[in-house]
């Protein structure tokens, strides 16, 4: 799956739902937490175990020193479910985006992190789906990055006023509201994501946009629950846990009379009939396939999208709290340039600047928090890592370095995104590093690094959106989507 790339496991979703399902019964939390410690002492050598959960308690810095270690080379860490080859050099990046995906495959990740089987009403993608031509691939690269200057002035006006009202039913304390961040922009990602996926319709049907939401934080759940525990168990756990939380069969359901409209809508336009013109990826996305079919790809993209976006976008709004200097000079861009944007899907050069450069230094997948947490524990959260790939048939790198068959392979995302060797001054805060100095106002200093690029960009130093040709399709419109939020 493309957008698996940049799938952000919010420790904190995580652990709400970990919460909701297990806070009333003490001694199933007991048998999982047994069961996840079995687990990791039938599958980690014995003189490999301590490591395995000292890196679940402190995994960012465990993958930092280890980088710093291995001066480009490739380097191990083993977690509780997989021995895991990180490679940084960009000779390396480029062989692993190179190797066949029936050796190291992208698709077999997503298998493994998401359990399909488990989470998405038994869709299982990894052996339906192929990596080119794609039905949903080329939807999000080409069809709706077409379309999105037609789906952004829908998305402003829901923008302003879903905020508006969230800003209103917050309290207020010696005269300022006082607001929730996060909650609120996933609660805006989602109704806003559902408009650009699903049309105008859906996002009126509260219990549709209910689980849609709940759907997102399931999966997570269930999927870090299923993959840790050993083969014999996983099934029956996974059945469980899925029966328990249903929230992607309620979306699955919700999503088959709509779709079977829309393919009845266009199969008559197709006769030459008139129909009515709806913009969304729902309409885009129409295949020759079945309403089965298409519902299964719309909820992969659903789930590869919601979290980066709302994560991103919270901490850019972060960012403009701590460097309030920038604030004027983008609000400045916006109320010269937003119309053509929102006209051309394109532009706004400086808050693209200043989004990718919260994004370096914030990367949705890093945990900033050093603190040990339940969630850490019974989820084995991927850390600071991009352009995840799992071996299928054993593979050697150029270099001698082997990988087993389940063995996977990373990037750390992190180390390289604050690596001196790809940005002058790495841990310093630059809103406009990656402007082009042409486009910069008056009076500003120079961006530091030596050409400009886009957040949208691809290559071995910023791989937020994963590699080469695995590198995530849907990255254009979350782009646009970020940028009109904060805008």
């Amino acid at each position: 799956m493309m957008l698996v790339q940049s799938i952000p496991v919010s420790r904190d979703v995580i652990l709400g739902v970990l919460l909701r399902l297990l806070a009333p019964t003490v001694f199933l939390s007991s048998v999982v937490l047994a069961l996840l410690l079995v687990s990791t002492l039938c599958k980690i050598p014995k003189q490999g175990r301590l490591r395995a959960w000292a890196y679940l308690f402190n995994g960012p810095e465990i993958i930092r020193e280890a980088y710093l270690k291995s001066h480009g080379e490739p380097f191990e860490i083993h977690a509780p479910d997989a021995r895991m080859v990180f490679v940084s050099s960009p000779k390396h990046i480029k062989e692993i985006d190179g190797t066949s995906d029936k050796v190291l495959s992208l698709n077999g990740a997503a298998k493994h992190m998401l359990q399909p089987l488990y989470t998405m009403n038994g869709f299982n993608w990894f052996d339906q789906r192929g990596v080119e031509g794609v039905g949903f691939v080329r939807t999000l690269r080409t069809l709706l990055t077409y379309n999105l200057p037609q789906l952004l002035p829908d998305l402003r006006v829901l923008t302003k006023a879903r905020w508006s009202q969230m800003l209103t039913n917050s309290p207020i304390y010696a005269g300022k509201i006082h607001a929730p961040v996060y909650p609120m922009m996933m609660k805006m990602v989602v109704l806003l994501n559902a408009r650009s996926l699903f049309g105008e319709d859906l996002i009126k049907d509260e219990k549709f946009m209910h689980s849609a939401l709940s759907y997102v934080e399931e999966t997570l759940f269930n999927a870090e629950i299923v993959k840790l525990l050993p083969k014999g168990l996983a099934p029956l756990v996974g059945r469980l846990l899925s029966r328990c939380l249903g929230a992607h069969k309620t979306f699955f359901k919700s999503l088959i009379p709509a779709t079977e409209q829309r393919i009845q809508e266009q199969n008559l336009r197709n006769l030459g009939h008139p129909g009515p013109k709806r913009v969304s990826v729902h309409e885009i996305i129409l295949n020759p396939w079945s309403a089965e079919r298409v519902i299964y790809e719309l909820m992969a993209i659903w789930f590869g999208s919601v979290h980066i976006l709302s994560t991103t976008i919270v901490y850019v709004i972060h960012d403009l709290c701590f460097h309030p200097e920038y604030v004027e000079l983008l609000r400045q861009e916006l109320e010269i340039s937003y119309e053509n944007f929102e006209r051309t899907g394109q532009g706004l050069p400086l808050l693209d600047s200043f989004i990718k450069e919260s994004a370096r230094l914030t990367p949705v997948e890093s945990s900033k928090s050093k603190a040990p947490s339940v969630s850490r524990i019974l989820t084995n959260v991927p850390f600071q890592m991009s352009v995840r790939r799992c071996a299928l048939q054993p593979c050697t790198l150029y270099n001698g370095t082997q990988l087993g068959v389940g063995d996977w392979t990373w990037v750390p995302l992190a180390a390289l995104n604050t690596s001196d060797q790809y940005y002058p001054s790495p841990h310093e805060f630059s809103g406009f590093r990656f402007v082009d100095p042409a486009q910069l106002p008056d009076g500003q200093q120079k961006p530091s690094q030596e050409r400009p690029s886009k957040l949208t960009d691809v290559d071995h130093s910023f791989l937020m959106w994963g590699t080469g040709r695995m590198a995530c399709p849907g990255r254009y419109y979350a782009s646009v989507f970020i940028k009109a939020v904060v805008a």
